[in-house]
């Protein structure tokens, strides 16, 4: 049963190998949509932004903002993370035709994960622990969570909190080098 799950997950894009020096939050490996490996304990030091997103959605031009924060905090340590999901019936069926819609209508550099459930029984491991952590699981397309450095603290956002809001911004800025 053990080796079955492992097998689902790697096709899901998700890895489920432990890291021992890495904190549970963040030991996670998954595949971006253009196929290369993403390990999340590389960036355990650093603020995360993490979005469910969906290419057909009243938010999907909140991708612009993203990217804009994204472009603007970068070298000052911040990290964005695209989850795309089809929780919410409003995401292209593959992962190619997700990442040229990313790419060519918004610009999208940020690292966008493989499609995977971001709620629900089949929830990715990752978005089991940001909701058991932060007690709250995405109502909608485009829900944020931001990461403190080491997951000192996890901030949930909702849908129409624009990525540049005050309101967010002031969660990350503290952890800005």
């Amino acid at each position: 049963m053990i080796k079955i799950v492992g097998t689902l997950f790697l096709l899901m894009g998700i890895s489920t190998m432990a890291n021992a020096s890495c904190n549970t939050l963040y030991n996670h490996q998954f595949t971006t949509l253009d196929g290369k490996p993403f390990d999340l304990c590389d960036y355990q030091d650093k603020p995360i932004l993490v979005v469910n997103t969906a290419s057909k959605c009243g938010f999907t031009p909140q991708f612009e903002a993203l990217e804009g924060l994204y472009k603007e905090y970068k070298s000052q340590g911040l990290l964005v993370i695209g989850f795309p999901s089809n929780d919410f019936k409003q995401e292209l069926n593959e992962d190619k035709k997700i990442g040229d819609f990313c790419k060519m209508t918004y610009g999208v550099e940020f690292p966008m994960m493989s499609k995977s459930a971001v709620r629900g029984h089949d929830v990715n491991p990752f978005y089991k622990q940001l909701i058991e952590r932060s007690g709250t699981s995405p109502k909608w397309n485009f829900y944020k969570y931001v990461i403190a450095p080491n997951a000192a603290k996890v901030t949930v956002f909702a849908s129409i909190t624009k990525p540049d809001s005050e309101k967010l911004l002031d969660e990350i800025k503290p952890y800005l080098k």
